[in-house]
């Protein structure tokens, strides 16, 4: 009597049932490992408050840093220098000089008659700035150089060295404080998720080894009717994941709050400053890259705790 192989049909069907059986056994420990975690509501929710708290605070820094690189994107990228001439300068001379040295740049001249308007006009004090014998203020010239920070530092440099230019002032130097301080920042927000993230699996460890502890007797007799591993484990991982899925959810809720809270106050200082800037807060992939995080580090805390204490929990 020969064997016959089996076929490609058959052995579909004969994995269909046992595949059935494995889903519909994920989904009832799902749903039981949930209901569980409703019947003992406070101190399960305390446990998602604190994963919560510990996503909310390297994820707000996050977000602060967004928000504070939208004012340098905001700036338009090209600096302006103002080259304050001395007083017995002749300003067309000057302004050759300039355009030579600032080729392919935006240069402007502004005399000490017309600065001296545009101070009056703005500072209110028109009435004693015009009654002054002798004007004050300096002829301005105003460049707005093309090319890269270094390059524009280069150009600073030349244009200091001009005898009749006593000042040179750009306004560049804050942004490079501001880019310097957010790629600072990003390294410390990498630094504490890190470390808060580590601080989330140990607490999700730490409160599956309390479920695996209480439910150590039932361990023992799944073992002995010969339960496997990966039938015992099944159950902490998933509360493992609803562990860390709740607190994604609140760390979301706190940050939604948190950002309506700073919304109104942050619109009061900018309006001051006669700008307009509007808080970015969460975005969807912002909210489905934290509900992943919550549900890995659920999972990985789960399985870490119960691959150290079960092999503790061992039928005599």
């Amino acid at each position: 009597m020969t064997d016959r192989k089996p076929t490609p049909g058959a052995t579909r069907q004969q994995l269909r049932p046992g595949l059935r059986s494995w889903l519909v056994h994920h989904r009832s420990v799902a749903l039981q490992t949930l209901k569980d975690i409703a019947d003992q509501g406070l101190a399960n929710f305390l446990s998602c408050l604190v994963i919560g708290i510990a996503m909310a605070l390297p994820t707000l820094f996050y977000l602060t840093l967004i928000n504070v690189a939208q004012v340098s994107e905001r700036w338009d990228g090209q600096p302006r220098l103002s080259l304050y001439l001395s007083a017995g300068a002749k300003p067309t001379a000057v302004l050759a000089k300039v355009s030579g040295l600032a080729a392919g740049s935006d240069v402007d001249l502004i005399s000490s008659e017309d600065a001296l308007m545009q101070f009056a006009s703005s500072s209110g004090f028109s009435d004693v700035l015009l009654a002054l014998d002798d004007n004050p203020l300096p002829s301005v010239i105003e460049v707005r150089p093309e090319g890269s920070v270094r390059e524009v530092g280069l150009l600073i440099e030349e244009l200091s060295r001009l005898t009749d230019v006593d000042d040179v002032t750009a306004d560049i130097a804050w942004i490079e404080r501001l880019n310097a301080l957010v790629q600072f920042g990003e390294y410390l927000v990498i630094v504490v998720g890190l470390l808060l993230a580590f601080g989330v699996t140990l607490s999700i460890g730490n409160t599956i080894r309390l479920s695996i502890e209480n439910r150590r007797a039932e361990i023992l007799v799944v073992k002995l009717v010969g339960g496997t591993d990966a039938f015992v484990r099944r159950p902490f991982l998933y509360l493992g994941l609803w562990y860390g899925l709740g607190g994604a959810v609140l760390c979301c809720l706190m940050l939604w709050g948190s950002m309506l809270l700073l919304q109104a106050p942050l619109h009061v200082l900018i309006a001051s400053y006669e700008a307009s800037f509007s808080l970015r807060g969460l975005m969807v992939a912002d909210v489905a890259a934290l509900v992943l995080i919550g549900v890995v580090l659920g999972i990985m805390g789960a399985s870490l705790s119960v691959g150290r204490h079960l092999r503790k929990i061992e039928p005599q």
